[in-house]
């Protein structure tokens, strides 16, 4: 093979360990997203699509770690292939190269609906764990961003017209986050 062996590897947040994924496979060039897998606007994943070349290996852990619905990942795969890119997935042990038999694109489709059909057991489970929790009075969601005393200093710093963008950033943390603290209930 005259090409390149590329690794891409996700995980959804900072604080998961991508060790686990194509930990024994030699690559001459690995991208690692760190983002949900919902949106395809991902930052090394674009990296990869501009890097890679005719004759190049893409080779993925697993479907649900390029794409997490199936239009997503037939469209990735169908990008990669037309460009002559071969995509290797370790776990379901497909490989797909562009000239697939009807019967690849078959197992491609079926592979990718489940992978999104258990994407959706999961996400189900979970709302519902929650649900239970809260009732039982166990679950209290994620702690907030800002203490009582930083949340007094935002709204005081606002007060005194400092742009909002600029105090996200001194704060560490997002506009988003900002805005809801300048909300009277953000502290109950």
């Amino acid at each position: 093979m005259s090409g390149k062996i590329v690794g891409y590897i996700r995980v959804s947040s900072f604080d998961q360990n991508t060790d686990r994924q194509l930990e024994s496979i030699r690559l001459d060039k690995r991208f690692i997203d760190k983002a949900s897998g919902k949106d395809v606007n991902r930052p090394a994943f674009t990296e990869l699509l501009n890097y890679v070349r005719e004759d190049d290996l893409v080779i993925v852990h697993s479907m649900d770690r390029l794409a997490r619905n199936l239009d997503d990942l037939r469209r990735i795969v169908q990008t990669l292939t037309a460009k002559k890119v071969k995509v290797q997935f370790i776990k379901e042990n497909l490989v797909f190269t562009g000239e697939d038999s009807p019967m690849s694109q078959l197992l491609l489709s079926v592979m990718g609906a489940f992978a999104e059909f258990e994407r959706s057991l999961i996400k189900e489970r979970q709302k519902e764990g929650i649900e239970i929790a809260k009732k039982k009075g166990a679950y209290k969601g994620r702690s907030k961003s800002l203490t009582a005393d930083q949340v007094v200093e935002v709204r005081n710093k606002v007060e005194q017209g400092i742009p909002k963008a600029l105090i996200a950033r001194g704060m560490g943390v997002s506009r988003w986050t900002l805005y809801k603290c300048l909300e009277d209930e953000y502290l109950t």
